[in-house]
């Protein structure tokens, strides 16, 4: 299966995980919830948007599909920096000048 590694950053990485792996391989997230041994509604909220990929999930993303779980992780991360960012003018902090 060739992924295309490089989602959105306006695009949760569960949501690009259901699209480029979940889907394609033809589960559902029901099986799959059962073979990663955690709750259906816990990695739904992941695959649909609703939860942050979790290092733990990405392991199991790992371990089943072979996709590196630093890689999910760093996914994770510019994901979370980009939507920090286009929020940034309402993050109210002034800069903090050193003493002479």
């Amino acid at each position: 299966m060739a992924l295309k590694m490089h989602p959105s950053l306006h695009m949760p990485v569960g949501v690009w995980l259901k699209a480029e792996v979940v889907e394609p391989f033809g589960t559902n997230v029901k099986a799959l919830a059962a073979h990663f041994g955690v709750s259906r509604q816990a990695l739904s909220n992941v695959l649909h948007g609703h939860a942050a990929l979790t290092a733990d999930m990405a392991i199991r993303f790992e371990k089943a599909f072979g996709i590196n779980a630093d890689t999910l992780m760093r996914m994770q991360g510019a994901y979370e920096l980009a939507q920090a960012r286009a929020r940034a003018d309402e993050i109210k902090v002034e800069r903090i000048e050193m003493a002479a």
